[in-house]
């Protein structure tokens, strides 16, 4: 009985009822000693109903505790004979059911919007005014090469000045970041926008690579250009050449002078004509017919036919296949062109006269699952003001070169939806191009 009254909410406001009830009595009937004998049961009565409303609160607190706790197990026993207890506990473990059912819902939309966020092309950052990340995308780490982003001045590390426009950046508008690394030069296209977040301002930054984009302007610039310019040249120069070869067959007994200008007009405009076919492989490259094909057996076949075309005998080439097995989508015949003129263009670099020539060609997969093919050597590197215009037809640093293997290296890339990107190490003194096969 005493067990049911400490447990039970109606009989202990009963009691307190009762107990003031009479002390009002006993004090309007003047009789103070039983006044006060009723006052001391009132307060007992009144600690107990305060001890009965703590441990209610108590139930309340654990509740929350184990759901801090992700307590799953949690729960109140529901088997009282007091109807009291049980309707507390009924609905203390229904409103915990409710608050984890929530909280599974949010942590489900959480890893929703997390995998959206990650299957996305554009890199996501989200930065509050004090420089702290609250949110990045895999997109946006590989596009800055950090693994972890947690605050602004990690990008000190990658370039001054990314950091310094990062931290800038304001909304509206569409912003553009060039930075250099040991990939080249990096241009990204940023988009920002603000909003409230926890009760703080964030920007939320969208960046988009946009070196294959401005690659493929260039390349489609070059070659309106130098369709433009070999058809003019081809239509001026081939009249010139068969005139002054009908003008020599017909006039074989002119004056030695007069024929000797006439075989120089010949000679000049036959390689001319020569020269001007060269360039037009730059907008001819035939459209690639991808198969695959096993790396290790390709490369192994150009370094042997760059062995044999080239002779610097003193270059030695190493190959590294990871895997053995490794292979790759590309059009062969188109990506062995490619491949050998970067050998040659490394045997070149190094020459004869450099007695530990190495060149390393290189193969494996990346964590984004693409092929990658490096060709390095420790020639001379080549000077940053040269590096950047490397790709660019027509233009060369090679006594008699053309400048268009390079140019034509990176058509055949791009038609083969993949890229070709210059890394040079200056310590190590190495040169390597990169081929990028998606």
């Amino acid at each position: 009985m005493l067990k049911g009254f400490y447990n039970s909410l109606t009989l202990r406001l009963s009691l307190l009822l009762i107990l003031t009830a009479g002390g009002v009595y006993l004090a309007v009937l003047h009789e103070w000693i039983a006044f006060g004998l009723i006052m001391v049961v009132w307060l007992y009565a009144l600690q107990l109903m305060r001890k009965l409303f703590r441990r209610s609160a108590q139930k309340v607190a654990f509740m929350f505790d184990a759901i801090d706790n992700a307590d799953h197990a949690f729960k109140y026993a529901e088997t009282s004979q007091f109807y009291n207890d049980k309707i507390i506990n009924s609905s203390l473990n229904r409103i915990t059911q409710i608050l984890f059912q929530a909280q599974a819902d949010a942590i489900q939309k959480e890893r929703y919007y997390e995998l959206i966020m990650n299957s996305v092309s554009t890199g996501i950052i989200v930065i509050d005014d004090n420089g702290y990340i609250y949110q990045t995308n895999n997109e946006a780490l590989r596009l800055m090469g950090l693994s972890v982003l947690t605050h602004v001045k990690q990008l000190r590390q990658i370039d001054e000045k990314l950091e310094e426009v990062i931290t800038a950046i304001q909304s509206g508008g569409k912003h553009h970041i060039s930075y250099s690394n040991e990939r080249g030069t990096v241009h990204l296209s940023i988009r920002v926008s603000e909003m409230s977040l926890r009760d703080k301002h964030v920007r939320i930054l969208a960046i988009n690579d946009i070196n294959s984009e401005l690659d493929d302007k260039e390349i489609d610039s070059w070659v309106r250009l130098t369709r433009v310019l070999t058809h003019e040249i081809m239509n001026a120069v081939t009249p010139i050449t068969s005139l002054s070869d009908t003008l020599i067959s017909l006039h074989g007994d002119a004056k030695p002078e007069i024929q000797s200008g006439l075989e120089t007009i010949s000679t000049t405009g036959k390689s001319l004509i020569s020269f001007v076919e060269s360039y037009r492989r730059f907008t001819h490259i035939p459209k690639p017919r991808p198969s695959l094909f096993y790396v290790q057996k390709f490369a192994a076949r150009m370094i042997q036919l760059a062995t044999y075309q080239y002779d610097y005998p003193d270059v030695r080439i190493t190959l590294d296949v990871q895997p053995d097995d490794l292979i790759v989508y590309a059009d062969e015949n188109l990506i062995s062109q490619v491949v050998l003129n970067l050998l040659k263009n490394a045997m070149q670099a190094i020459g004869n006269n450099q007695p530990d020539g190495h060149i390393c060609l290189k193969a494996y997969c990346n964590e984004e699952e693409a092929v990658i093919i490096e060709v390095s050597n420790n020639g001379p590197v080549i000077p940053p003001e040269e590096a950047d215009h490397i790709f660019i037809p027509f233009f060369t640093t090679k006594e008699g070169g053309s400048g268009i293997g390079l140019s034509i290296s990176r058509q055949i890339m791009r038609l083969s939806g993949g890229a070709i990107t210059l890394r040079t190490s200056p310590t190590s003194q190495e040169t390597t191009f990169v081929l990028i096969f998606p």
